[in-house]
């Protein structure tokens, strides 16, 4: 894979499946290298794999596609011209969209009623005067009176609440129908659910007391109208993804315990609950705190079986189905791939699976039986090697090398995820890809304070990140190495975000291991990012302690007088999560010693830059990244 074969990969959403169960529609998204923007389309498959997929739609980014119950229609969200995305609604028996509403930032997660005459969604709705026709410089100064006030990759949010609201699709076809707000207030609603009676729409929210300083939230229920609004949980867990089981008489959802204080979330796994749809008891977990965890992205499905739910499980994700009474889940989909989002209808269960060879197929499964039944993958990879080996402490570590073509010895990468909880798996990444075939062996993996390998592995790290970790990433590169045709002598060390931190980490700590590194989106400084990152004024306490006093000796930049090598920091400028002065300070720190030392800004993007910035720019940073190894561990 070369840089520029980043138009190649796709992107499948959650799919969507017919009443029938006879067909699924999906989104499918590529990078446009050319027009240097994000195209996507819905493309229409037989479950029975009988036909061809064949797109079904043709605008500029289609996304989020949603069958009607009685199968005669279909919603979708279109993006055009640059404008915010926008419902649309298509016959499915053919013939053209049309759009069914007009909100000014966009609107999205259409959800049909079960008459399929309505359509829930979320919108973002602004104050008055601003994000408007008035230029963004000009807008009146803004009040800040939460904690919770700005996210990385969506800006300031308390001007523009995200409320639910309800519309008539064939109201008119000629014009956009009007919409009917369903929430009201200053507080975030998201994620609507229809009861089967059509009667009760329920939805996620923060709305208690306290909500600015910590992370409860509650699921509630109104009328499609807004009216008779409850709350149905009580206000001791994190939740999200609200499914009516096909009774009615319950909610399922996804949450987490943050604490007894409400603030800790790190290293929480997310599990599935359910409570009575009238609230009459407390929730129930059904899905044990070990081991199962929410993979990333993922989403639920409540069939008359139980819930679908992909759960991490070292590198991989399991699609398991959950019983209802709480019992052992069974595993419907497991071994070395990863399922992202899983659909059902009339006995036929649809989801998202990725592996080493791809970024994701449709997979089928009716009776019994699997079947991927689309092929959108157009990459031929270099296979990952499975490596298990044990830190010095005798703590098990778990990772991957993918090497590139021929014998070697090739010069190695060390490459760290962000998080810290979360994990590398079993799927085509592009970035280990790219690096492979330019002549890099790439070792990563999972070491502790990372999410697929329970609770205590993650939160192993707390308190003492950059030495629990590095024990465990040293490990596994000793482990790679020893297996031959990686060149010691010639390794680097990169990663991005908490990644970012641990290569600073290790360059400072062990810098006779690697002769350069590349710090990318990092935490350097945590006195600072507790105030300046959007999720800083919890996070700084989750994951390094509550006394700022040891913040110092934790932080990276503390230790960069000891840094030596070559050294590429990567930043994007609009990076709210790890804000620009964690790298400038870096950056600053490392001259001023004379190391040589690189800064690579991108105007415009966030900290998602690499996954999801300008294709333009997910192509730049390859190629500076492929030119700094080149100068610093070529053989030359």
């Amino acid at each position: 894979m070369k840089p520029s074969d980043l138009s190649l990969l796709h992107i499948l959403g959650t799919p969507s499946v017919s009443p029938e169960g006879t067909h699924a529609v999906v989104a499918v998204t590529r990078p446009d290298l050319e027009a240097d923007e994000y195209r996507g389309e819905l493309w229409l498959v037989p479950t029975d794999g009988s036909d061809e997929p064949r797109q079904l739609t043709g605008g500029r980014r289609d996304a989020e596609p949603a069958y009607s119950p009685d199968g005669r229609w279909l919603a979708f969200t279109r993006a055009e011209n640059g404008a915010k995305p926008q419902l649309h609604v298509m016959p499915t028996a053919g013939g053209e969209p049309w759009r069914v509403t007009d909100q000014p930032l966009g609107a999205g997660k259409p959800t049909w009623s079960p008459d399929s005459r309505r359509l829930a969604f979320v919108a973002r709705v602004p104050e008055e005067g601003r994000y408007g026709d008035t230029k963004p410089d000009k807008e009146r100064p803004r009040r800040i009176t939460t904690l919770k006030y700005r996210l990385d990759n969506l800006g300031f949010f308390t001007d523009r609440r995200s409320h639910v609201f309800v519309v008539d699709p064939f109201a008119s076809r000629t014009s956009t129908p009007p919409a009917v707000q369903v929430t009201e207030g200053d507080y975030d609603h998201d994620e609507p659910a229809w009861s089967p009676d059509g009667a009760q729409l329920a939805f996620a929210a923060a709305r208690h007391d306290g909500r600015e300083l910590d992370h409860y939230s509650d699921l509630w229920a109104c009328a499609p109208d807004g009216t008779g609004l409850r709350r149905i949980t009580d206000t001791t867990l994190s939740v999200g993804l609200p499914r009516f089981t096909p009774d009615g008489g319950t909610l399922c959802f996804v949450a987490a315990q943050p604490g007894q204080n409400g603030r800790t979330l790190i290293a929480r796994h997310h599990g599935v609950y359910s409570v009575p749809a009238d609230g009459s008891a407390a929730p129930r977990r059904l899905t044990a705190a070990e081991p199962y965890h929410l993979a990333r992205n993922g989403t639920i499905v409540a069939t008359a079986d139980g819930v679908l739910f992909p759960s991490e499980n070292r590198g991989a994700c399991d699609l398991l189905l959950v019983p209802y009474d709480g019992g052992e889940p069974t595993v419907l989909i497991s071994g070395r791939r990863e399922v992202l989002a899983p659909a059902h209808a009339a006995g036929t269960t649809v989801a998202i699976v990725a592996d080493q060879n791809s970024p994701g197929e449709l997979v089928v499964l009716r009776d019994g039986k699997e079947r991927t039944v689309t092929s959108f993958s157009a990459i031929t990879p270099l296979p990952p090697e499975e490596i298990n080996t044990t830190a010095p402490d005798g703590h098990p570590v778990h990772g991957w090398v993918v090497r590139p073509a021929g014998e070697g010895p090739h010069p190695t990468l060390l490459m760290i995820h962000g998080g810290p909880f979360t994990q590398y798996g079993w799927h085509l990444f592009d970035e280990a890809q790219v690096y492979a075939a330019a002549g890099y062996a790439v070792v990563m993996g999972n070491p502790r304070g990372s999410s697929g390998y329970g609770q205590a592995h993650g939160a192993a790290v707390l308190g003492d990140v950059g030495n629990v970790s590095a024990a465990d990433l040293l490990a596994l590169l000793d482990a790679a190495l020893d297996t031959g045709g990686l060149d010691a002598d010639r390794v680097g060390v990169q990663g991005g975000s908490h990644g970012g931190y641990m290569t600073t980490w290790l360059a400072a700590h062990h810098g006779d291991r690697f002769k350069a590194a590349i710090s990318e989106r990092a935490v350097n400084a945590i006195d600072s990012f507790h105030g300046s990152s959007d999720i800083g004024w919890w996070f700084a306490h989750d994951l390094y302690g509550a006394e700022p006093g040891g913040w110092r000796e934790q932080s990276p930049l503390s230790h960069a007088d000891r840094i030596e090598m070559p050294f590429l920091i990567i930043h994007s400028e609009n990076d709210w999560r790890c804000p620009v002065e964690q790298a400038q300070r870096l950056f600053v720190a490392l001259k001023l010693r004379g190391v040589e030392t690189e800064m690579l800004l991108f105007p415009g993007e966030g900290h998602e830059m690499s996954r999801s910035g300008l294709p333009s720019h997910r192509l730049a940073r390859f190629e500076a990244i492929l030119d700094w190894w080149n100068r610093h561990l070529s053989t030359t």
